[in-house]
């Protein structure tokens, strides 16, 4: 029981505040002490086997043992080619986003729409959805909409809940809308082709795109009052309007065409299209005349950061699994989940809602690389379809930025958020996305074959 015991002292220590690679790393260190201890003892063992039976030789070598293949898993995840699309894909959106792209969109946008009731936050689930499929940097996104939306929706009237919710749920599309750093991660655990998942994962990005605007759209009928249609300067024609969105939207579309074009025709790999995408991120800078020597360095710093974070966590996540496979957790799991009432459903039902659980205290990049190797075994073993089981999970995932208390993009927002709009303005207003997104994801267990799958 030593692993099931160490997955609660990790979960206990995230919830606590801990950084999260020297939790895993520290975790693993402890419990796997313990469990070289308890192998080198006898079955029988009493206080008194601390004092003898065993030689310190021994509990090292023990312990060794079970880090033996540590520095060739550590080598394997620094050359592997499918995450070397992981800083790309982040530089080129770091990128996007210091220069302005998502002011100019909103701003066009907001013209357009304006005038429809709920227009406002149409426009900025739109936005949202480019922002993703160019930049895919959630905590960008929501800052972005956070400052230059959030302002413009609260002073034309609108809900605080429906417009901190809207921006929420718009910034969070980045999690499941291609290129995703969630779908390269999942694609790295599962050993799966992140060109696949990237294109399995866009109907389902789509059609959640298409939930949002119609639950805005309905609740602005049905209370007036909650997204009011707003005045639009008439001096400015509606061609020209037009015109101007169609300025804003056009380059970073060629650019997402480009990039994930790339990947579904089999042009490219991920990796070859990040390297791509980053290069086209710097010219649309240098098109929009915001492109400097600070503007790259900042960038840099910025991808290496976060690029170390993801590594780092990674490797603390590998030493936590050697320790887990090693105690036996792994079989344990496995038994418990493989012999639930309803067979597949059951081990399906009961993953997702662990999943969905632990999105309430922890990022998914450490249930990518703790749970997710935990419940792949037993999903091949039961014979799910990887891609359709990895989609889920991205989907899944993709709540745990919205869910209370530890949800990032209700962080991002409340920091850029004015001093009127309160904590539980924001956890109320992401309820009725949370909800949305969980009937989606409902949808693609129950009506796998609509989305392409075979379950």
């Amino acid at each position: 029981m030593i692993g099931i015991y160490m997955f609660g002292a990790a979960l206990l220590l995230l919830v606590v505040g801990y950084p999260v690679a020297f939790t895993f790393g520290a975790v693993s260190m402890f419990f796997g002490a313990m469990a070289a201890f308890l192998n080198i003892v006898p079955d029988n063992w009493t206080f008194m086997h601390f004092f003898h039976g065993w030689t310190m030789a021994d509990f090292t070598d023990e312990f060794l043992q079970m880090f033996a293949m540590m520095p060739f898993r550590i080598y394997s995840i620094m050359t592997n080619k499918i995450l070397m699309a992981v800083p790309l894909f982040i530089f080129m959106g770091i990128v996007l986003q210091k220069s302005n792209l998502a002011t100019r969109l909103l701003e066009s946008m907001g013209m357009l729409f304006g005038k429809v009731r709920g227009g406002l936050a149409v426009s900025t689930v739109l936005i949202g959805a480019l922002l993703a499929a160019s930049t895919g940097v959630v905590g960008a996104s929501v800052v972005a909409m956070g400052v230059i939306s959030l302002p413009i929706m609260l002073k034309h009237g609108y809900s605080k809940k429906l417009s901190t919710g809207t921006i929420c749920a718009a910034g969070t599309l980045g999690q499941i809308i291609p290129p995703s750093i969630v779908l390269i991660v999942l694609g790295d655990v599962f050993q799966l082709p992140v060109g696949d998942l990237f294109k399995f994962a866009f109907f389902p990005g789509l059609v959640l795109v298409g939930a949002y605007i119609v639950y805005i759209l309905i609740v602005s009928f049905i209370n007036k009052d909650i997204a009011p249609a707003i005045e639009i300067d008439d001096s400015i024609s509606k061609v020209q309007n037009i015109k101007k969105a169609l300025v804003s939207i056009i380059p970073p579309l060629v650019l997402i065409i480009l990039v994930l074009g790339s990947i579904f025709a089999g042009i490219a790999t991920p990796t070859e299209s990040a390297s791509v995408g980053s290069i086209g991120a710097i010219l649309l800078a240098a098109g929009y005349k915001e492109l400097s020597i600070k503007m790259i360095k900042e960038a840099s710093l910025g991808t290496i950061k976060i690029t170390a974070m993801v590594f780092a966590i990674l490797i603390g996540a590998t030493a936590f699994s050697m320790v887990f496979v090693y105690s036996g957790a792994d079989e344990i799991t496995a038994q418990f989940m493989t012999h639930l009432p309803g067979a597949k459903w059951g081990f399906l039902i009961l993953s997702m809602l662990s999943i969905m659980f632990l999105g309430f205290f922890i990022d998914f990049i450490e249930i990518s690389y703790i749970v997710v190797p935990i419940l792949l075994p037993i999903a091949n073993m039961i014979g799910l379809d990887p891609l359709w089981f990895a989609i889920l999970i991205a989907l899944n995932l993709q709540t745990s930025f919205l869910t209370p208390p530890f949800g990032f993009s209700l962080f991002y927002l409340k920091g850029v958020a004015p001093p009127t709009v309160k904590t539980t303005d924001i956890y109320k207003g992401v309820i009725p996305f949370i909800s949305l997104q969980i009937l989606i994801l409902i949808s693609v267990v129950i009506f796998p074959g609509f989305y392409g799958f075979h379950s």
